[in-house]
């Protein structure tokens, strides 16, 4: 939606948050991807959908299918950038895996993929209520690797071909 279209009383300047709790059953990634889409399609932040949709069913996805319980999913969009958290109940960090080369993997991309994608992305040093941990990623960073830096920040080698990164 271009600009002249917006609607007169939203102010682009305020941080809005947003929360969804999901189960843990199939249907959550689904869910959570749609809520991050109509989120970034009412403040007009359409060019964040695709890979804001992507990074969240990834995270979303490793919930399910690594840990027992319900997922939280939070949204924090400021004027510059979009941030989504996905909180679980397991205290085990992250790992993204790294198919050696040549080697095309069915399994295990996930995070590799929101790697790929977001501008940043880690794992939140701060617990949220029974939640454990949380996995973020950001978008629209200004100097972000869309924008042309590669740089990831934070990554601790654990092991030959795997990191996880903390943020």
């Amino acid at each position: 939606m271009d600009a002249s279209r917006r609607a007169a009383h939203r102010c682009t300047q305020l941080t809005h948050e947003y929360s969804l709790f999901a189960p843990g059953d199939a249907t959550s990634p689904r869910v959570c991807r749609d809520f991050v889409r109509a989120v970034l399609f009412t403040h007009d932040r359409e060019h964040l959908v695709m890979p804001a949709a992507l990074c969240t069913s990834e995270l979303v996805t490793n919930v399910h299918l690594h840990t027992k319980g319900t997922a939280m999913l939070r949204i924090r969009l400021t004027p510059a950038r979009c941030r989504v958290s996905v909180f679980d109940e397991s205290p085990d960090p992250p790992v993204v895996a790294y198919p050696a080369g040549g080697v095309v993997a069915c399994w295990g991309r996930g995070l590799a993929l929101v790697e790929e994608t977001a501008d940043l992305w880690g794992v939140a040093e701060e617990r949220a209520g029974r939640f454990a941990k949380g996995v973020w990623f950001e978008l629209g960073v200004q100097g972000g690797p869309r924008q042309g830096r590669r740089d990831r920040g934070g990554g601790h080698g654990t092991e030959a071909g795997q990191r996880w990164v903390s943020g």
